[in-house]
């Protein structure tokens, strides 16, 4: 036997006849297998292809012939990455084994994507002839993979919008927030390249947040055109945004900026979108509006501007449940704006303005409960009947609601009306509760009608209640219930009602209220007239103003119901010199140094304006509510406020615990505020001076418009 010397690590060789044998089995796999398989001379120009198997021909539509001597790229074609194709390249230059995945063209053009294996052949010298590329069609996996990639991206966009839908609903619980709209835009960027909305207040306009009074001042119709535009006899363009706002069309709308001829509101919009949205790096060319819907109309336009060429199923879905989101919030403000204007103008109606009663000092009080629409069923009235004699109701009916106003309403004129026609209080609710029993109103109600009536002695007091807390007179530091004369609630009288008498002397103090002032959820009725009476009997030597804001301070920071009191204060002209002729008028209160003082005091100076008849009173609510507003930033501790009626116009005198002075600015920069004395200036002269451990600012207000004022300090 002869053994072959074989180098070491060759392994053993077959002899030759086996070799040629497992030559020609060779080629025949090559041939049956599924796998395309390509040879290329690596020693000829452009390594072209020698050889090929009967699957490349089957899976790239070509025959042999068509190949042979081609280059091996022939399958490449436009959509072909020319990254995956250069590792290829790159590999055969430096003659190594590479793999990618390209996307390859058959002959008939269609696409596929070939897993594509290149290995060099070197000869019996080591140098590289051949090149052998093994392809494998992954056109099966490869959309798999990118299905899955696509399935997971989608359901990534969706939770995504529905995140952003989410954090919509989350905004919009804030209404009045002045840029709630841009802060759902600046959401909504998650989707598309920009966005914007635009209301219509009886014209488009760019919107941030949506304003209450615009919305409640927009026409409640608007001139609807046909389709085509025909307006009228006339024939107008196509107005495609307005159509969306008359709801002539459902939308979503595509607007092209290059549009030719458009109406009049589509022209305005494309005119102000043309200059390009702030943040975009160039003016975009279309656009996609949807409409926000409204239930009677449609109030506005969300516009988009796509992140690519369109918007994607999701982005549609997304920007819609938005719009339709926003529309439901401003038909909401829009709604509680007219209910609460109708409300407010009722309540106006039902309550009389505050007036001077001679020679009585008188102040009323009237705020419905936070918690419901300005409207409610406590009132009060305040009559001259004669020249010396006054009739003062407060009642309350169970409600807070327009029917509750109505019933009120009611009440109110049918007790005036006998008021003035008898001087006897029981005599009057007898008359009251036999023509409630007949109006058949839906509300029981209480209320304490009382009258002053003076004499020789000084001022008499008679009075009834029907169902209602009792009248306190406070006398020195003592105070008396007045809890006389007591009967059923309005209406439901089954015998003649009482009158009770007090007499009232100089110095004294009245106060009728209803159950708001007193009642919490925490207390009940009999604690609350306790702390009622206790608070009472500090209120000697405060005018009737004064007396009613310590009232308000110490027992209606936070009222759970409404609120209404009538303080009737009889001069003391021993303790108190009267007031002569030319003598000022004056009223004062101490506030809570907190917020809500502001609009107290602007309550205070306005009335005060008409119970005095001095002209320029929105200056004065101006003015005071910029002091009082200094004082409670600055200041601490409890602020005292003085209004007197100088002859000449009105002087107020705000005075905190700060004992620096009031500094008038250009404003803070970066941010708001710091005008307010500026703005004094404008309506008044003012100035200030030390008062005890702190500071009092006075201003003495022009009696003139606003508009006269400014005018005035700019000329």
């Amino acid at each position: 036997m002869v053994v072959n010397s074989v180098p070491p690590g060759h392994g053993v060789f077959p002899p030759d006849a086996v070799l040629d044998d497992l030559a020609e089995v060779r080629d025949r796999a090559l041939h049956a297998t599924d796998v395309a398989v390509m040879m290329t001379d690596a020693r000829a120009v452009g390594s072209p292809i020698v050889w090929v198997n009967e699957a490349f021909c089957r899976i790239t539509g070509y025959s042999a012939e068509e190949v042979l001597g081609r280059d091996p790229s022939l399958l490449h074609g436009p959509g072909t990455d020319r990254d995956a194709a250069r590792t290829l390249g790159l590999a055969v230059q430096e003659g190594r084994h590479a793999t990618a995945t390209v996307l390859n063209y058959r002959k008939d053009g269609t696409t596929f994507w070939n897993q594509v294996s290149v290995s060099p052949v070197p000869d019996a010298d080591g140098e590289i002839s051949h090149w052998v590329g093994i392809q494998v069609d992954v056109t099966a996996q490869v959309q798999h993979a990118d299905a899955q990639q696509s399935s997971i991206e989608a359901e990534r966009r969706t939770r995504s919008g529905l995140a952003i839908v989410a954090q919509v609903s989350d905004l919009l619980v804030d209404l009045e927030a002045p840029a709630m709209l841009r802060e759902i835009t600046v959401l909504l960027r998650r989707v598309v390249a920009w966005s914007g909305f635009f209301l219509d207040d009886g014209g488009l306009r760019p919107a941030l947040g949506i304003d209450v009074g615009a919305l409640d001042t927009a026409p409640a119709t608007r001139g609807r055109r046909g389709r085509g535009g025909q307006v009228g006899a006339g024939t107008a363009p196509r107005d495609e945004v307005q159509d969306l706002l008359d709801g002539l069309a459902e939308g979503p709308l595509r607007l092209d900026l290059d549009a030719d001829d458009p109406g009049p509101t589509t022209a305005w919009l494309v005119e102000h979108l043309r200059s390009g949205p702030a943040g975009l790096p160039e003016p975009p060319r279309h656009v996609v509006v949807h409409v926000v819907p409204g239930r009677r109309r449609n109030p506005g336009l969300l516009v988009s501007v796509p992140q690519t060429s369109d918007l994607d199923e999701t982005a549609h879905a997304v920007l819609g449940l938005v719009a339709r989101r926003v529309g439901m919030a401003v038909e909401n403000v829009r709604l509680y704006a007219r209910e609460h204007g109708l409300a407010e103008a009722l309540q106006r109606a039902m309550l009389p303005e505050q007036d001077d009663v001679k020679d009585l000092d008188v102040w009323t009080y009237y705020a419905p409960s936070s918690a419901h629409a300005q409207v409610g069923g406590d009132w009060y009235d305040v009559l001259q009947v004669a020249e010396d004699q006054v009739a003062v109701v407060i009642g309350d009916v169970v409600g807070h609601d327009v029917e509750a106003a109505a019933a009120m309403g009611q009440l109110r004129s049918v007790v005036r009306s006998y008021a003035h026609e008898m001087a006897e209080p029981g005599v009057v609710l007898d008359r009251v509760d036999k023509l409630v029993a007949g109006m058949r109103i839906p509300r029981s109600a209480s209320l304490v009608l009382a009258t002053l009536v003076r004499d020789e002695e000084g001022w008499l007091l008679r009075y009834s209640r029907a169902g209602h807390l009792p009248p306190l007179v406070v006398r020195q530091d003592e105070v008396t219930r007045l809890d006389g004369a007591g009967g059923a609630l309005v209406g439901f009288g089954s015998r003649a009602r009482e009158t009770s008498a007090y007499r009232l002397r100089p110095g004294d103090v009245l106060l009728l209220y209803t159950d708001g002032l007193i009642e919490r959820r925490d207390r009940g009725q009999r604690e609350g007239l306790a702390a009622l009476e206790e608070v009472s009997t500090g209120l000697h030597g405060h005018d009737a103003a004064g007396a009613g804001e310590v009232l308000l301070s110490r027992l209606a920071d936070s009222p759970e119901d409404d609120v209404a009191v009538v303080v009737v204060r009889v001069p003391d002209p021993e303790s108190e010199a009267a007031p002569a002729a030319g003598t000022p008028r004056r009223r004062r209160w101490s506030l809570p140094s907190e917020a809500s003082s502001i609009a107290r005091a602007r309550q205070a100076v306005l009335r005060s304006c008409q119970a005095w008849d001095i002209p320029g009173g929105p200056s004065a609510e101006l003015v005071v509510s910029e002091m009082v507003a200094n004082a409670v930033l600055h200041g601490w501790g409890h602020v005292v406020l003085r209004l007197y009626d100088t002859g000449q116009g009105l002087r107020i005198e705000v005075e905190d615990s700060n004992p620096a002075p009031p500094v008038a600015t250009d404003g803070h920069p970066g941010r708001v505020g710091g005008y307010g004395m500026r703005i004094v200036e404008r309506l008044a002269d003012w100035g200030w001076r030390p008062s005890g451990s702190g500071k009092l600012v006075w201003a003495r207000v022009h009696p003139v418009p606003i508009s006269s004022a400014r005018g005035r300090r700019e000329g």
